[in-house]
């Protein structure tokens, strides 16, 4: 069996287990087993990986493996990995291992929550080893569906709105980007869904390129909170289970992203280079817009909801910039993104567990009460607006010095105008700081 196929393996374990478990401590044993073991095959993996290319094996991808699923339309299992795929793995690994300890206590109905986190987690992990059209596609759907029951069962607040919202958004995404997809397999006359045989052996013409491009990209677009497509991610964060929002802007936002440098900067670079100009321009207002957004919110969730808009926003503008050096940046964005938003709401959701609010203005003071709490979420919220030292200065400076690289006066001020968002976002991580450390304790709102 190929490696990779591990990580589909593993969560179709972990699915039958839970379904034959019956009490909760058998229920969080096979999570922890599973979610262990995805942990350590991620690990094991980079390990192997870092291995090969240190060995002078210059592949594209590497452990690659294919099995014909349904041969008269070419489609076929067809994974494999490069330095992106094995990156995303590990993050995606991380944040499963961790939402799996965030979702400990949660009540009622835990065997079928954990069934449907699995099932996401699933799609997650087979969407980043995908390197079949279909397959891939299939995995992102199949990542995307359970957030319409996590949300509207488990969830909080407008909770059934939130998921209806988010749920018709993502799809109306996905059907743009299977109009896309088959257009590149029917309109490059390929004899193949496999990505890097379609851009090896297939010249799509360039008229068809500026018809699947777009589509394409806004497909994924969504899922990255492309402007004006992404107000399902605020109320979504907002509403959803602890876990699911860090599994949710984590990694299911990556898939965006990824799935754009993937599939339509990838395989259809002129029309990229003819139309990267109009989502450069939505994608900078997301940039700056999420960044004004979060400072007027006051619902924590809603401020980390709105800087992800921002972050995602950065992610996709980098992509566009059509150079190495910002697209190297928008993989470390994903990556200290990843991370950082999904501290975040862990520490959102230990906050609210003992305060029971999420309002900045009734947490005056938090520093005096959960000292442990708030230094985590000061840190983060350093990270957050790209502190040196810390990943987001890294992922940061990297977008702005390769998209400031573009000697044309449209990109230098596009990159002016999303630089302005460190400092949007400065203000929001100082008034953090202020309210949990100086503003005097309301001890009203703290409940033990």
């Amino acid at each position: 069996m190929n490696f990779l196929s591990i990580f589909v393996l593993i969560p179709l374990l972990m699915l039958a287990g839970l379904w034959a478990a019956r009490g909760i401590k058998t229920i969080r044993g096979v999570m922890v087993t599973g979610a262990s073991a995805l942990l350590i095959a991620s690990v094991v993996l980079t390990f192997l990986y870092l291995g090969e290319r240190s060995a002078g094996n210059t592949s594209e991808m590497l452990f690659r493996a294919d099995t014909v699923w349904y041969a008269p339309l070419h489609i076929a299992y067809s994974v494999g990995v490069d330095g992106i795929s094995v990156a995303m793995l590990l993050l995606s690994a991380v944040i499963v291992f961790t939402g799996t300890f965030a979702s400990w206590r949660l009540q009622p109905l835990t065997k079928e929550y954990f069934l449907w986190f699995t099932l996401l987690s699933m799609g997650v992990f087979g969407f980043f080893i995908s390197i079949d059209l279909f397959t891939m596609f299939m995995f992102y759907e199949i990542a995307l569906i359970p957030m319409y029951l996590l949300i509207g069962v488990w969830g909080s607040g407008r909770k059934e709105y939130a998921a209806m919202k988010l749920t018709l958004m993502l799809m109306g995404g996905s059907a743009f980007l299977l109009i896309g997809i088959l257009g590149i397999y029917f309109g490059s006359g390929a004899t193949t869904m496999n990505i890097l045989e379609i851009a090896q052996l297939h010249n799509i013409p360039f008229a068809q390129q500026c018809i699947w491009f777009p589509l394409t990209f806004l497909g994924f677009g969504v899922l990255g909170a492309l402007f004006p497509f992404h107000t399902w991610s605020p109320d979504g964060h907002a509403s959803a289970p602890t876990a699911v929002s860090m599994l949710h802007a984590g990694v299911l936002m990556k898939l965006g992203g990824y799935g754009c440098f993937r599939i339509a900067m990838y395989l259809m670079p002129e029309a990229a280079n003819e139309l990267s100009w109009i989502f450069l321009i939505l994608t900078g207002i997301s940039v700056v817009y999420g960044a004004f957004s979060a400072c007027v919110q006051t619902d924590l969730k809603y401020i980390n909801a709105y800087s992800s808009v921002s972050h995602c926003g950065l992610v996709l503008f980098a992509i566009l910039m059509l150079n190495q050096t910002a697209a190297t940046g928008a993989i470390l964005q994903m990556l200290s993104h990843g991370l950082m938003t999904a501290l975040f709401f862990a520490l959102i959701g230990m906050i609210y567990g003992r305060t029971h609010t999420r309002d900045v203005r009734e947490l005056s003071g938090l520093m005096k009460i959960m000292p442990f709490l708030s230094v985590c979420y000061v840190i983060a919220g350093l990270a957050n607006l790209g502190l040196p030292g810390l990943s987001g200065f890294i992922a940061e400076m990297t977008i702005f010095v390769g998209s400031f690289q573009n000697p044309d006066i449209f990109h230098r001020t596009l990159t002016i105008i999303a630089c302005s968002s460190i400092v949007i976002t400065a203000v929001i991580s100082s008034a953090w700081l202020v309210r949990f450390y100086m503003v005097p304790v309301q001890t009203n709102t703290i409940l033990n």
